[in-house]
């Protein structure tokens, strides 16, 4: 709420800073990440007094059985680091920033559900229930986005700044004047970005590292394009969509950033702790819904690449084993495979993380080619 300190700026010169997008994202950048590295520490001796830890699949990688013993849900202190640093850094009543945060502590609740399921009756919520949870939580928040966004609501795309669409429209990356006017069929397209997102992730968080350290790069990339599309002479300088409030979501975006970043501190090999469905799934769904927000939902193919192959190779294996019985990697998602291929658990990571930085340039560089 220090947002609010700026109005007290004719009192007292300094608090105008608070008045800054930058300054506040780094702030809740910042705070995020402290506040991640303090709860986390005490998060894992609790869990781990409690023996609240995962379950090893056996037919996995040999070598994961070591991980036997280590706690779960460390998603919990991601979330409950990104609601304090918001409250602290964030204007939250900006409506759509606020239905952001909000859409992220849903699926955190359901992916909390389900973990806490795993823990103690030994299997998690069915996956029908799950993806069930996943997509009625989805359509009201997409429906109070669109409620919101409506009124009055105008998208300038490309060289002509006074053409005016709707919010159910959707642009393409790498081209100037394309825009895809949706209609109702926006609902459920919306609905596949979110719950894609947020189940890609899930199916990403296998390696001690990966997933949270791709989700940074992901949310670094599109704290960029939020902030530029809050600006107005930026956003039709690039000819993206002037989103209002583009330039706050950058703020909380920044404080899922340094969450993210705390627990990489306790995630990276050899893992303190796991992120589980808590966090796997809220993350996913941030990005997803950020997404939908700024008007970049084609972008996320690109930003996301590594969460959607990861995902697509799940799918091509259950396909490919029901229709031919027979498997097309050694084990899926695919970060296994190259682990069955001999290739290291580190190895896989860091080679996963640098496809994830130069997808991210390419999502930059969409910004210009156009």
């Amino acid at each position: 709420m220090l947002y609010f300190l700026s109005f007290l700026k004719d009192e007292f010169i300094l608090f105008n800073v608070f008045k800054y997008i930058t300054f506040r994202s780094f702030g809740a950048g910042i705070t995020a990440f402290i506040l991640s590295i303090f709860i986390g520490k005490k998060f894992i001796s609790i869990l781990r007094a409690r023996q609240y830890s995962e379950n090893i699949r056996k037919d996995g990688p040999p070598g994961h059985q070591v991980k036997a013993g280590t706690p779960t849900m460390g998603g919990t202190f991601i979330v409950l680091s990104i609601f304090i640093s918001s409250l602290i850094w964030v204007n939250i009543f900006d409506i759509t920033v606020l239905l952001t945060l909000l859409f992220t502590i849903s699926y955190a609740i359901i992916g909390f559900f389900d973990d806490w399921s795993k823990l103690t009756k030994g299997k998690g919520i069915s996956a029908r229930r799950k993806f069930l949870m996943q997509i009625v939580v989805g359509t009201v928040f997409i429906s109070l986005l669109l409620i919101e966004q409506s009124p009055g609501y105008t998208m300038s795309v490309g060289l002509n700044q006074n053409s005016v669409h709707s919010f159910t429209s959707v642009i393409l990356p790498f081209f100037k004047n394309i825009v895809i006017s949706l209609g109702i069929m926006y609902v459920p397209f919306a609905l596949f970005v979110v719950v894609g997102s947020s189940n890609a992730v899930n199916l990403t968080d296998g390696l001690d590292g990966l997933a949270i350290g791709a989700m940074i790069i992901a949310i670094a990339t599109y704290t960029i394009f939020s902030y530029l599309s809050g600006n107005f002479e930026f956003s039709r300088y690039l000819q993206i969509p002037f989103i209002p409030s583009g330039a706050e979501l950058a703020v909380f975006l920044s404080a899922i950033g340094g969450a993210c970043l705390g627990f990489l501190w306790y995630n990276s090999h050899p893992a303190e702790i796991f992120m589980g469905d808590v966090g796997s799934l809220s993350l996913g769904a941030a990005i997803g819904y950020s997404a939908l927000v700024i008007k970049q939902e084609f972008l996320l193919v690109i930003v996301g690449g590594l969460f959607l192959v990861e995902a697509c190779s799940v799918m091509l294996q259950v396909a490919s084993f029901k229709m031919t019985g027979r498997r097309i990697f050694k084990m899926a998602p695919l970060h296994h495979h190259f682990e069955l291929c001999g290739w290291s658990e580190s190895k896989v990571v860091i080679r996963f993380w640098i496809i994830s930085v130069l997808l991210s340039i390419i999502a930059m560089s969409t910004l210009k080619l156009r």
